[in-house]
């Protein structure tokens, strides 16, 4: 038996030998093989020496150095494909998701659960904007994907060999894994866990790049924006028609009809559509365009212990 820990880093130089210390008694405590593969995001600080230094002393830690940044999902799906273990676990470096949650994990995955994720219970020392917004953001993408994503979930989990194959078959560039992973089907378990905060260093995932995750999540699974915006016009359409009806009516009673004012403002919000309409066909095609360069989700400048 053997087990593969996929785990991605950018920037971590102040967490990163007290996670490899963490990971390593919980990995030594399964009493099987395994080996723990750190996908440097193109880092900037002391994370890379950090992770040679380490890997000099221990051939079970590998490591891939990527070109540059190019976001935790390429990161990831960077370690997926040369992992090789039996069971693969995903979990980010910063020790928010606790490894000791790995062993309950690897328990549900031997009752014969192809992929367990790992549920946050609790966000502990989270502001107030960060756990609103993750509470609409899993309740959003999982009404608007058309598939069944798990809420309160993010991407540590475990994963079946069989299951990564699932995925590392699968060839779009903005990848969204959780929902990729939802989407392949297979037999699914849970691990309840408290999220813990950062043990140091501050986070990389900016509003930004959580906008970005959103929205993959949403335009990578689901048409609905789309459908959306053609009922939207459709009902704008048919108040149009109804305000047309409404003003020849007052006409022929006699009324004067002076609501300039207002046309302006209708003129204005069905405008407000139209653009509405052309900036989202204009993500989609956006997204066909990344897909039809099929250009690689990431470049590996270095590899050690592989």
């Amino acid at each position: 038996m053997k087990y593969s820990v996929v785990i991605p880093c950018y920037n971590e130089q102040e967490v990163i030998e007290l996670f490899i210390e963490r990971i390593r008694a919980v990995m030594d405590g399964l009493k099987d093989t395994y080996e723990l593969i750190f996908v440097d995001d193109g880092s900037r600080d002391a994370t890379l020496a950090l992770l040679r230094k380490q890997a000099r002393d221990d051939k079970r830690i590998k490591i891939l150095a990527l070109s540059r940044n190019f976001g935790h999902q390429a990161a990831v799906t960077a370690g997926l494909k040369y992992a090789i273990g039996d069971a693969v676990i995903v979990i980010d470096s910063d020790l928010q998701d606790p490894p000791e949650v790995i062993p309950e994990m690897v328990a549900e995955w031997n009752k014969g659960y192809k992929i367990v994720f790992g549920r946050r219970r609790k966000r502990r020392k989270e502001g107030l904007f960060k756990r609103v917004t993750a509470f609409v953001y899993y309740r959003l993408v999982k009404k608007l994907a058309g598939i069944e994503i798990p809420k309160d979930t993010g991407d540590f989990r475990l994963l079946d060999h069989s299951a990564v194959l699932a995925l590392n078959a699968m060839p779009e560039h903005n990848r969204y894994l959780r929902g990729m992973n939802a989407w392949i089907g297979m037999r699914q378990g849970e691990v309840v866990f408290d999220r813990d905060p950062r043990a140091a260093g501050k986070t990389k995932y900016t509003l930004k790049k959580m906008c970005k995750l959103a929205g993959d999540g949403i335009l990578g699974f689901s048409n609905k924006p789309l459908t959306a915006v053609l009922a939207t016009g459709a009902i704008m359409n048919v108040l149009s028609v109804l305000c047309a009806i409404a003003a020849l009516i007052c006409h022929l009673s006699g009324v004067a009809v002076t609501g300039l004012v207002w046309l302006s403002t209708l003129g204005l919000w069905l405008t407000s559509i139209l653009v509405t309409s052309v900036g989202l066909i204009g993500v989609y095609i956006g997204r066909i365009y990344d897909e039809v360069k099929d250009r690689p989700d990431y470049i590996v400048a270095d590899r050690v212990n592989f």
